[in-house]
């Protein structure tokens, strides 16, 4: 059966990466609580990509950010909108974002997707 996935890019300063580190390992415990399948956070370390568009230029990533590639695995569509609206209604996670100006990354330079898995190897 096809799995369902939600995806992220987004540009993080290099000196918020712990601190981003820490909210995301806290946020993936909450989405698995929740049900989530897999949570998945990755730091970029290769972004050479001749002739393609790299990520850095995709999420307009500043001198001195790093590019985090995530991703969340779920049963379906239907299950991931459920575990994301009890993820969202989890005070605990209300409680990880108290205010939004102090966040460690730019939500409006992140790039997000659903996706329906084809291939699964």
């Amino acid at each position: 059966m096809p799995k369902y996935v939600d995806g992220y890019v987004l540009p993080i300063a290099k000196k918020k990466i712990a601190a981003y580190q820490r909210l995301a390992a806290k946020a993936g415990k909450i989405w698995r609580e929740h049900g989530a399948l897999q949570y998945w956070e990755c730091v970029s370390e290769d972004l050479r990509a001749a002739g393609m568009t790299p990520f850095p230029k995709a999420v307009k990533a500043k001198k001195g950010e790093v590019v985090v590639f995530a991703f969340v695995v779920f049963k379906s569509r239907a299950h991931r909108d459920k575990v994301n609206a009890a993820v969202m209604n989890d005070p605990r996670f209300a409680a990880m974002f108290p205010d939004p100006k102090d966040m460690s990354f730019d939500c409006k330079k992140m790039l997000y997707g659903g996706f329906k898995t084809i291939v699964e190897a």
